[in-house]
């Protein structure tokens, strides 16, 4: 069955104070969009499609030569569930499973993309959610289980309570689906937040309170979920790639 991966490229990453789009900027020698194409590619997926929005001919231009990609467009920015959505016409025929992944996220590897894709076929889930284990979650969306560890939902850091934010579980944004039920869940996403925005991170509960089997898999460490917002953290890219590399050279 053919594996899918929605690769969410169209933002414009402000705080790089550059014109360049945000994935077009380069770690290694590669555009970062690029490190995720090739580790979704490794892990298993034959189809690609790369959401492009700000500077999208640019980005289409560095992916070009990159077999079995498609693009998708998002002309406004209205949160991560309409990205998504925008790939709708490229995945409506499409019966397998599906990746969603950012595009500035070099640091993940294949492996756990894998895992990802393996946990959702062992449960036969409509959604796996990619979580990985920080006591640095300042900032970041936490994932909330019940006491028999069983996924309940991902509540954003300012919707949630003192004791919420003490858990050290947080979203890293990859997610597995069951492709039907990602577009079904997109069908049903409403902008209720204060930023009139449709969040992919309401699919998974739409899903849940529909009665489909919905977990979260600890299956990426949080350095693969670093994303690269800043000058900074491109270098701390940067600085995790060359020491993977040079690992990888020992004999």
């Amino acid at each position: 069955m053919s594996t899918a991966a929605v690769i969410l490229a169209a933002g414009k990453g402000t705080r790089m104070n550059s014109e360049l789009p945000k994935v077009a900027h380069e770690a290694a020698g590669k555009p970062l969009v690029r490190h995720v194409v090739d580790a979704a590619r490794a892990a298993g997926c034959d189809k690609l499609i790369v959401v492009v929005g700000y500077g999208a001919g640019f980005v289409k231009g560095l992916l070009l030569d990159e077999p079995g990609v498609e693009f998708a467009v998002q002309t406004e920015q209205k949160g991560t569930g309409h990205a998504v959505l925008m790939a709708e016409p490229n995945l409506r025929n499409h019966t397998g499973p599906v990746l969603v992944l950012y595009g500035d996220m070099p640091l993940v590897t294949a492996s756990s993309l894998k895992s990802l894709l393996d946990a959702r076929e062992a449960a036969d889930a409509a959604c796996v959610v990619g979580s990985a284990v920080t006591e640095n979650n300042h900032g970041l969306g936490r994932v909330i289980r019940n006491a028999d560890g069983d996924f309940l939902r991902i509540v954003e850091e300012k919707d949630a309570t003192d004791e919420e934010r003490a858990v050290t579980e947080i979203n890293t944004g990859c997610y597995a689906f069951a492709g039907p039920a990602l577009l079904s869940s997109l069908a049903e996403l409403a902008p209720n937040n204060a930023q009139r925005e449709y969040y992919l991170t309401d699919c998974p509960a739409i899903l849940k309170d529909r009665g489909e089997t919905v977990t979260a898999e600890t299956a990426l460490t949080i350095e693969e979920a670093l994303g690269v917002n800043t000058p900074e953290q491109l270098a701390e890219v940067e600085r995790v790639l060359a020491g993977r590399s040079s690992e990888n050279s020992k004999p």
